[in-house]
């Protein structure tokens, strides 16, 4: 599991930040095949912040796949509202980090 603490201002500043991005993922009935964690580990890698939709799942699934996700996509899950997710993970290098962190 990627363990990357964010502290409570963190995320809050992350959240609104993630207010402005479209949806860069979608997840439907194909469901969280390698191609989505392929295009996943693409988006973090150039902006770190990615905003994902879910389209054709029940809400009671959502907390599992947000888990999953975060966890085999070595991510932090944000925060999910409705059908959105916002996930994170910050680049190693300092130098290609594009969102400075309070």
């Amino acid at each position: 599991m990627y363990d990357f603490p964010l502290t409570g201002a963190q995320k809050s500043y992350l959240r609104g930040l993630g207010q402005n991005l479209p949806p860069a993922l979608k997840l439907g009935k194909g469901g969280l095949t390698p191609e989505f964690f392929a295009e996943l580990q693409r988006r973090l890698k150039a902006t770190e912040l990615v905003k994902l939709r879910f389209l054709a799942t029940e809400r009671d699934e959502r907390a599992t796949l947000c888990a999953r996700i975060a966890d085999e996509g070595r991510c932090v899950l944000v925060g999910a509202v409705g059908h959105t997710a916002l996930f994170y993970r910050q680049q190693p290098d300092p130098a290609a980090r594009t969102i400075p962190l309070p």
